[in-house]
């Protein structure tokens, strides 16, 4: 045996023991805080050892990918998170705004929005760079609308690269970072979310539907930090939030119709559920947070106070700050700033998680939701074929899911695929 080839057996032989074994150490002890509460758990955290692997390993992914054999570089040594982030120092990016073609193929963008930001179609494994000019992509709730916003120009198609809808040339809104674009379900409106204002947009105007201006403050500026905002399904409601205003539910025009009292520290996230029976709310503090669900059928009644939750809501979830979403039509999929991706129902209960790394900045899913798409701060795009069998014993989390692959997408380095 040559010595590089022993040196990559022992190599091999070293990640794969220590992979495993930290897996299993994370899942025990997942397992037995889920069980009988963290309170409860007297052991010591398990410590991933692969970090003075990480060099080496990553030499040998670059390898792989030049010459196409990332497949047995794969089965060979399982991807992990933990030893990487050494590398990942200056590199690693937020992979955003993903929404789903067709088939195999999705949109989205790098970078956060005062990022220099780039574009991609990941079509299978294949990712093609677009038009540098581009600023944001968003995707309808409904019948397959986009927009895209490049050169302070927002233009709604019906499908991707399909005819033109509208187009929507930004005047107040224009030059600022956008953090979510979202086409109504005709293509002739848009909601626009950006710290400097979450904007509807369409041709007879720009209307900053939040945050509300303080009418006693001549020097009023609204900007915000974690903005956040969405759309019903069918876009009858809107919803509108950020670190300084509690959760308000909004009529399409932007009309106030009720708020809803943050429960943690901040609100950061809502999402409708995929049949618009239930709006979804986080607010988080540090790295918690408290995800409340209530009735949209109770919108016109509701009182949920701050901090005090009542009746009208119930609680989904206790633990995650959620960074972003995706409604299936059996449950909510939530990203959270740990790294873990979780499946919860409308009831609260959590049908399963899985551990990827890194805060998780981006969610999309096929329309058959067989395919999800999950991209991270980490700068790695993940791609899970759900419910197909894990793939190796270096899984964390209690689901089934196959990682087909990831991508890594670091600043000023080529697209790898792991």
């Amino acid at each position: 045996m040559k010595e590089t080839d022993k040196n990559r057996e022992d190599l091999k032989q070293e990640w794969n023991t220590k992979g495993s074994a930290y897996a299993l150490a994370v899942n025990e002890m997942v397992a037995f805080g889920d069980a009988n509460g963290w309170e409860n758990w007297k052991g010591k955290e398990p410590k991933d050892e692969r970090g003075h692997l990480a060099n080496a390993v990553f030499q040998l992914l670059k390898e792989a990918n030049k010459n196409s054999t990332v497949s047995q570089f794969r089965a060979d040594f399982p991807p992990a998170h933990t030893p990487l982030i050494q590398l990942m120092n200056g590199k690693s990016q937020s992979i955003m705004q993903l929404s789903f073609i067709d088939e195999q193929k999705i949109v989205f963008v790098t970078g956060t929005p005062y990022e220099h930001r780039q574009a991609y179609i990941l079509d299978n494994n294949k990712t093609l760079e677009l038009d540098a000019s581009i600023a944001a992509v968003g995707k309808s709730k409904q019948n397959n609308v986009f927009a895209i916003a490049a050169n302070n120009i927002i233009s709604t198609t019906q499908g991707w690269e399909g005819d033109i809808i509208a187009t929507f040339r930004l005047d107040e809104a224009k030059d600022i970072g956008i953090t979510e674009l979202i086409p109504f379900n005709d293509g002739l409106k848009v909601l626009l979310v950006s710290s400097d204002g979450i904007y509807i947009i369409s041709n007879d105007n720009e209307n900053m539907i939040h945050p509300l201006p303080d009418p006693e403050d001549d020097e009023w500026e609204p900007y915000m930090d974690m903005e956040n905002a969405t759309l019903s399904n069918d876009n009858k409601y809107i919803v509108v939030g950020d670190q300084c205003y509690d959760h308000r539910v909004l009529d399409n025009n932007g009309k106030e119709i009720t708020e809803i009292g943050t429960q943690s520290a901040y609100p950061d996230f809502c999402m409708f559920s995929k049949d618009d029976k239930q709006l979804i709310t986080n607010s988080c503090h540090f790295y918690n947070g408290i995800t409340i669900g209530v009735a949209t059928s109770d919108f016109e009644r509701i009182n949920i106070p701050a901090y005090e939750g009542g009746e009208d809501c119930i609680t989904i979830d206790d633990g995650m700050r959620v960074y972003c979403g995706v409604s299936t039509s059996e449950f909510y999929i939530l990203g959270d700033a740990f790294g873990y991706i979780k499946a919860v129902d409308a009831k609260g209960n959590c049908i399963w998680k899985h551990f990827l790394g890194s805060t998780i900045t981006g969610l999309t899913i096929s329309d058959d939701e067989k395919t999800l798409w999950i991209g991270a701060a980490s700068g790695m795009l993940h791609k899970l074929q759900l419910n197909q069998g894990v793939r190796d014993n270096h899984t964390i989390g209690t689901a089934n899911h196959f990682e087909e692959f990831r991508l890594i997408l670091w600043k000023e380095e080529p697209v790898r695929v792991w």
